[in-house]
């Protein structure tokens, strides 16, 4: 049987270069590594890089390939990240807001906090009264304090970082601390076997490259899984609108000015902005479906809002992405396995891209085949737990869509027809009229987004569940008013006890984070 001796990546940016290290921090022993991995790259074309935002899983991810989290920051622009806050989602308000944080509602598994909420306190935003986390977000507050020891957390936490360092970071690390072979060259074509596997591919300057299996991190082109093997792009521009973003780098006003502990979400008349603070600058962009508007006024929105913001008048034209939202059909065929936007991408909400790149690149590693013979089994185990988490994504996308009460224009009115909402989503809402979301809603043991995620967006669009019906035993007012009470008591706690996202920033570039 042939065994699995070398993985060519072909593709660097974030997507290639996670996944190396990953694969090659586990596939290694004392002596050095065990599975030869080459990333092969074009030498002519730079990471999209605008990927800022990334979930807690990435704490785990880079302790895993052996990265310092002082390193990371200082090299990466990064800081640190509790959440999201959705501004005029609702009603377009100026006071309408909700938060998305990372840490369960306290009591969560104990008691019906739903219940308890809507009896007593329903004129209270759901999130500010189960947790502590939104408070900390409005203060600017850090998720550790200076002595917290590297990827320790006082608090549940992720990262905003500058895409583009990131993959030169993560490029050092795996070339010169955990033995990947980096090749810069242009693909000029493809050998396969004849059984349709993947043989080599043919270089500009190093002739034919061979390997056993094939990752293909070639971004939206999609080299191997789209364009040479023709797999299937399943577009889901039908449920979730938004192909274009104008994206942009904007100063702060001051050295010193606050660092956001939240990634920010402003809905606009058709899409939204996403607002990320760094250490040295705020990243900004306008995510739009160009259906419903013009680049013209996308770009006059995004101005309105980093002038509003605080931003100087006459910046730069913003950089244009456009996409297609949506997976391929399945995302390992043969030999050959796509990961990051060779596989899909849907829209920058709730930063799942970075993430769908880690979970791939998780399940990779641990269920790598040993051989050629065992690698279709793995495969289907891929392509079903994948197939999976995206339609997970965009339902739980669609839903800070589907409950808006904003009329304001066809982008909003749209997102409401009911042909544009996902069978699986509108049996959920028919379900949550009755009963929160729960573990039996989603019953996977990796799931993307915990059934807490679903209570944060749901209650914060708005959505009052009815109270008619059976009454349970965990339907406890006083019990969930004694986790209220606890909530409020370590925010206060906390709000003392925890410095600004600055103040921890600048301690690390300064002195570092003490080693667990």
């Amino acid at each position: 049987m042939a065994e699995i001796q070398h993985i060519l990546i072909v593709g660097g940016g974030s997507a290639g270069w996670l996944t190396a290290g990953v694969l090659a921090a586990e596939h290694r022993s004392r002596s050095g590594p065990t599975l030869r991995i080459t990333l092969l790259e074009s030498p002519n074309i730079g990471p999209i890089g605008v990927g800022e935002g990334t979930w807690p899983t990435m704490r785990d991810t880079l302790r895993s390939i052996g990265v310092t989290e002082t390193d990371f920051i200082r090299e990466c622009d990064a800081s640190f990240k509790q959440g999201s806050k959705f501004q005029q989602w609702v009603s377009n308000r100026q006071d309408d807001r909700y938060f998305h944080p990372f840490v369960l509602p306290h009591g969560y598994s104990e008691t019906n906090l739903v219940a308890g909420w809507l009896e007593r306190h329903a004129d209270v935003p759901f999130a500010d009264l189960v947790s502590f986390q939104p408070h900390l977000c409005a203060r600017d507050k850090a998720p550790k304090q200076v002595a917290t020891p590297e990827y320790a957390a006082v608090v549940n936490y992720a990262y905003h970082l500058d895409a583009g360092k990131f993959g030169l970071f993560l490029r050092k690390h795996c070339v010169e601390q955990l033995g990947v072979h980096h090749v810069l060259d242009h693909v000029i074509g493809i050998d396969t076997h004849d059984n349709g596997d993947i043989a080599s591919l043919q270089t500009k300057e190093n002739g034919a490259i061979a390997a056993d299996l094939f990752v293909d991190c070639s971004g939206m082109q999609s080299l191997l899984l789209g364009q040479h093997y023709g797999v299937p792009f399943k577009s889901q521009k039908h449920v979730l609108f938004n192909d274009s973003a104008l994206a942009i780098q904007v100063p702060y006003q001051n050295d010193d000015s606050p660092i956001g502990s939240q990634t920010v979400s402003t809905a606009q008349s058709n899409g939204w902005i996403w607002d990320i603070g760094l250490p040295t600058r705020r990243g900004i962009g306008h995510v739009y479906s160009s259906a419903h508007t013009s680049d013209e006024a996308a770009e006059r929105e995004l101005r309105t809002y980093i002038e509003r913001t605080g931003g100087q008048q006459g910046m730069p034209s913003p950089r244009k992405l456009t996409f297609n939202p949506g997976y391929r059909e399945k995302f390992w065929h043969r030999n050959c396995v796509a990961i990051g936007l060779s596989a899909g991408f849907i829209e920058p909400l709730e930063a799942s891209a970075l993430a769908l790149v880690e979970l791939s690149a998780a399940m990779l590693r641990d269920q790598m085949p040993a051989t050629r013979a065992a690698m279709d089994i793995v495969a289907r185990r891929f392509n079903d737990a994948f197939s999976y988490r995206w339609e997970r994504v965009i339902d739980f996308l669609k839903l800070h869509y589907v409950l808006t009460q904003r009329i304001d224009s066809d982008f909003w009115r749209d997102n409401c027809r009911p042909a544009s909402i996902p069978e699986r989503l509108q049996e959920q809402l028919t379900l949550w009229r009755h009963q929160p979301p729960s573990r039996y809603d989603f019953h996977r043991i990796e799931e993307v987004f915990p059934s807490a995620s679903y209570q944060y967006v749901l209650y914060g669009m708005g959505f009052r569940p009815d109270r008619a019906g059976a009454s349970r035993r965990t339907d406890d007012a006083d019990r969930a008013d004694g986790y209220f009470r606890e909530a409020a008591a370590l925010t206060s706690k906390m709000l003392a006890a925890l410095p600004t996202n600055r103040a921890l920033i600048d301690h690390i570039r300064r002195t570092g984070l003490s080693k667990i």
